[in-house]
């Protein structure tokens, strides 16, 4: 809510508009379980695990932002306590979050699965009964799960609230991109860079429907219980799959990766918004709370700044004589 969450290797950072307008930021250690151990680290396994830990980082970014934004009661029932009373109704808040976040993780997954998965299988099965081949069924099952994935996306992205929140994918967005362009991180460099990036949560959702719309066509079997079934098992792995082709789309920039990465690129025109200049801000406090984006320019980008820089002084040199 308000704000904005970066990530780079060991730490991540939350920046967010508190209502007061100032930006709050905080940054964390992030230890993902898949660094814990080798066998977690092998491909397709290290996508699962990678996937379970963005969405409880996720929801705890979430929940942490919200807090910025209680209602004025709740802060006003706080300051009438006594300091051990709030200390006691801290920790008790604390182990409530702790459940509420992990209980909206698997709640969401579990819906997910059964929306995204189940439902468009049970919606395809109902043209068995007019004798047509298992393969049309497969075929129309993938074209119910990408149309059910789609509208579930507009019609969110409908919402006012939503809408706030996908100006700020934006910004997040145009930050990085500003980034691995070369450019200086500020307000005006990053307003004018691109709201697509090939590394975005929305190419990878887009990634596991297409991969599972793949897998169910080529993975055939008779009994209707059994179909259930594998859809569900197969879940870790069509998101495992996912994971390693968009990680391959943030290393590789040649045309086969590019056309590989464009349909997601298209969906993010309904995640991501044109982001308000104060929102730019708030992504770039994030930014510079876990990532040295100086350093990085200077190690990757020496030579064209350089360049730029001498083209600039010619410039101003010829006018200063003119």
């Amino acid at each position: 809510m308000e704000g904005i969450m970066m990530m780079n290797r060991d730490k991540y950072a939350v920046a967010v508009r508190k209502p007061n307008r100032e930006i709050e930021v905080k940054v964390e250690d992030h230890r993902p379980l898949a660094r814990h151990a080798k066998i977690l680290q092998l491909p397709i396994i290290r996508g699962v695990f990678s996937f379970v830990d963005s969405l409880v980082t996720g929801m705890k970014c979430l929940m942490y932002s919200a807090t910025f934004y209680e209602d004025e009661e709740e802060e006003q029932k706080r300051m009438e306590m006594s300091e051990e009373e709030r200390q006691a109704a801290l920790k008790k808040k604390e182990k409530d979050d702790s459940l509420m976040m992990y209980g909206s993780v698997i709640f969401s997954v579990v819906i997910a699965v059964a929306v995204f998965m189940l439902l468009p299988y049970f919606l395809a099965e109902q043209l068995e009964r007019f004798q047509i081949p298992h393969v049309a069924i497969t075929i129309a099952e993938a074209v119910v799960r990408v149309g059910i994935f789609v509208l579930y996306l507009w019609a969110i992205s409908r919402m006012e609230d939503i809408q706030r929140v996908f100006m700020y994918h934006g910004a997040e967005h145009k930050c990085i991109n500003c980034i691995e362009h070369g450019m200086e991180l500020n307000v005006e460099n990053v307003m004018k860079s691109s709201r697509e990036h090939k590394r975005c949560g929305t190419s990878f959702l887009m990634y596991v429907i297409v991969i599972s719309i793949i897998f169910f066509l080529f993975i055939q079997v008779d009994s209707p219980v059994l179909r259930v079934v594998y859809r569900i098992l197969l879940v870790p792995v069509i998101a495992g799959v996912s994971y390693e082709i968009i990680r391959m789309a943030g290393r590789f920039d040649n045309k086969a990766v590019n056309l590989l990465s464009k349909p997601g690129l298209m969906l993010q025109h309904l995640t991501t918004r044109e982001p308000e200049p104060d929102m730019v801000e708030v992504a770039i406090a994030a930014v510079e709370a876990v990532f040295d984006w100086k350093s990085y320019l200077k190690e990757n980008f020496a030579e064209e700044n350089a360049e730029e820089g001498n083209s600039a002084g010619g410039c101003c040199a010829g006018s200063e004589n003119g």
